[in-house]
């Protein structure tokens, strides 16, 4: 049982990176929390299903065209819609909100609630790891997730584009003064974290069905991953996909698996009740804000 867990808990933590890596990476660089991750997310998978299923492109050019395609629809969001209301938090996340919700409706006003919908495996088979039989999928994910983390850190910490990023969602000011366009960086987080919305969708959705509640389910992960490690932090973001991914399979394990979903509920409350910045997080804590 142990190895089990061992196994399905690494599993799952990578799930739920990639699931919040793209809602992260938006707040991490423009300071926006883009609530229309889940939708964006959401999107992806039936835009993917769309172009393997009814044009009949190859897979992997279907791929490259949904990341692309959402990348562009994330920039969009911003252009047209949160730069309007940009600096203005709560504003800012009533309208990233509605949109996500727009497009999560729009597919269930569309008829897209049957159980038809589903992308295929990127690759097929299975094999065994400390006595636990695992499909490749499963591992693709858990080496696609780990892969994009490095890269966050490379691009954040090691590129020209990704410091300008960085420093703008640090000190917007400072960055103005030095010649980064605000607006810029806000629209190119927003193409990022789209697109791996859009990575996401491709590599866990072969595992079930696209389904439109998953648009709110996403969501939630991405907050509570966030919540938890940090929203400014991706040595957080790992460590909060860590603890409860593992902490989800234990429950699953030791209680009932419907018992999982509320991990995520419990998680945000007990943080936010603690330690509000998250457990690498740095902004100010209350008492030092007061």
């Amino acid at each position: 049982m142990f190895e089990s867990m061992l196994v399905f808990g690494l599993v799952n933590s990578a799930t739920l990176l990639l699931l919040s890596l793209g809602f992260s990476i938006t707040f991490g660089l423009s300071g926006v929390a883009n609530f229309a991750h889940g939708g964006i997310y959401l999107l992806s998978g039936y835009l993917a299903f769309f172009l393997i299923r009814t044009i009949g492109l190859p897979y992997f050019i279907a791929v490259i065209l949904t990341i692309i395609i959402t990348a562009f629809l994330g920039a969009a969001i911003y252009k047209l819609v949160v730069i309007r209301v940009r600096g203005i938090v709560l504003n800012e996340v009533i309208a990233t909100f509605a949109i996500g919700i727009c497009i999560l409706e729009l597919f269930r006003w569309l008829g897209y609630v049957t159980y038809e919908y589903s992308l295929p495996y990127i690759v097929r088979g299975r094999f065994t790891v400390l006595g636990t039989t695992l499909d490749y999928q499963r591992l693709l994910i858990v080496v696609v997730a780990l892969l994009l983390a490095v890269f966050v850190w490379y691009f954040t910490h090691r590129t020209k584009t990704g410091m300008a990023l960085l420093g703008m969602a640090q000190d917007e000011y400072t960055a103005l003064a030095v010649g980064v366009d605000s607006d810029w960086a806000a629209t190119y987080s927003f193409a990022i974290g789209g697109a791996f919305a859009a990575v996401a969708a491709v590599m866990i959705l072969p595992l079930g069905i696209i389904n439109i509640n998953l648009g709110y389910e996403v969501l939630l992960i991405a907050l509570a991953v966030t919540v938890l490690g940090g929203l400014e932090s991706t040595k957080g973001l790992i460590l909060g996909c860590f603890i409860l991914g593992y902490a989800q399979v234990f429950t699953s394990t030791f209680f009932a698996p419907h018992w999982k979903e509320a991990v995520y509920l419990l998680a945000i409350l007990i943080v936010l009740a603690v330690k509000p910045s998250g457990l690498l997080g740095k902004f100010k804590e209350l008492e030092e804000r007061v």
